[in-house]
């Protein structure tokens, strides 16, 4: 409930949620977003398989995984299956602003965007 009010305070419409990686790849062939913003604890599925799937169907999507700091996600999600953003929680309301304007690229701390239809 939390980042679906901050995307909507930073204007991005949330067109769905989903608890698992099939919701939320069906979420992305029905709305093609350009963002997607992940838990790294799903209720079913990976989130490195989410990640590669939904890129498959959005090549342009740009995801921010958001994972505990005590808990950080395995190091095997890198290539295609490598989030753009990765937060650790607990953060900042700043840090989470700054992953949404980050341009694609390589996973690492919140630097620099644009704006879109998440999922």
């Amino acid at each position: 409930m939390l980042l679906r009010g901050l995307l909507r305070l930073h204007h991005f419409r949330v067109d769905g949620e989903a608890e698992g990686a099939s919701q939320a790849l069906a979420l992305i062939r029905e709305h093609r977003p350009n963002l997607m913003v992940a838990d790294v604890n799903l209720a079913e599925g990976s989130s490195g398989n989410l990640v590669l799937e939904a890129r498959t169907l959005a090549p342009n999507l740009k995801v921010i995984l958001v994972a505990p700091a005590s808990r950080p996600p395995p190091s095997s999600l890198d290539g295609k299956a490598a989030p753009d953003v990765l937060l650790l929680r607990p953060f900042r309301i700043r840090q989470f602003a700054e992953a949404l304007t980050l341009k694609s690229g390589p996973p690492g701390p919140v630097e620099g965007g644009t704006h879109g239809r998440p999922v």
